[in-house]
């Protein structure tokens, strides 16, 4: 590992939940660890899916992101390994609900997240930060930490609502706290090839956003649902899945657009 490494910081975000954010955020995070990256999640979600997505027991833990948030410790001393060979977490749980109440009087709220990552950047490759379904502080400080955003959209009726807002917000981060911002791609989700809506959306999608739309797609699959429950990724609780195989591809194509 050399002195000059720095990871690439991906906010995978969208205010509307339901579209796979999570989901995404492990198990992109998890296939890029298999092709010998290091990598981290930070879960910033109150509701701690990543972290449990992962197998970690959130009520075993006495230390979380909201207590790096306050400074009560560091970074490194809350990164947790995951069974996933190297794949990390920064777990999270309910009481990041509280970050949001008392970053609104700190100063340069919205570069607090960006300065806790400082010293475990040079420790990985990408850092996978999982936003919640909102654009409060928690998403904004996510949005400045990071080099670029990824965006799950689901393949129904309203995937188009609130991407006016999501992208709103995205130019106003880039103008205020993070020039160099930029979406990473649109990444379609419970996608059903037997499902002409699906195309529908998927075309219009495509129509607004050209090359930004991942051309990797990732299927409606009954396994990719219970995995979480297990305390899975996707590789680890059916590797021969079509969600095992679509995060693959995923993974692949996203390496090689580092790579252009």
């Amino acid at each position: 590992m050399t002195a000059e490494r720095r990871a690439k910081v991906i906010a995978v975000a969208n205010q509307k939940g339901g579209v796979g954010k999570t989901t995404s955020s492990v198990n992109l995070a998890a296939a890029v660890a298999t092709k010998n990256k290091k990598v981290l999640i930070v879960d910033s979600d109150p509701q701690g899916n990543a972290s449990s997505g992962v197998g970690l027991n959130i009520k075993n833990r006495k230390k979380h992101l909201y207590h790096v948030y306050t400074g009560e410790t560091s970074v490194t001393d809350v990164l947790v390994k995951t069974q996933v060979k190297n794949l990390s977490v920064l777990p999270a749980s309910i009481d990041l609900v509280a970050t949001e109440i008392e970053l609104v009087s700190s100063q340069s709220r919205e570069r607090v997240l960006k300065e806790l990552l400082q010293d475990v950047c040079p420790l990985f490759d990408y850092i996978f930060i999982d936003c919640p379904p909102s654009l409060g502080l928690l998403t904004v400080n996510a949005l400045t930490a990071s080099d670029s955003v990824l965006i799950p959209l689901q393949c129904e009726y309203f995937a188009m609502e609130g991407l006016a807002q999501l992208v709103s917000t995205i130019r106003s981060v880039k103008k205020s706290f993070n020039k160099d911002l930029y979406i990473e791609g649109l990444l379609l989700t419970m996608y059903d090839k037997r499902n002409r809506l699906t195309y529908q959306v998927a075309d219009k999608i495509k129509e607004h956003f050209n090359d930004k739309v991942f051309k990797t797609v990732i299927p409606r699959n009954v396994r990719l649902s219970e995995c979480p429950s297990h305390g899975q990724t996707i590789s680890e609780y059916d590797s021969h899945s079509s969600g095992a195989k679509a995060y693959n591809s995923l993974a692949n194509e996203f390496l090689r657009l580092q790579r252009n």
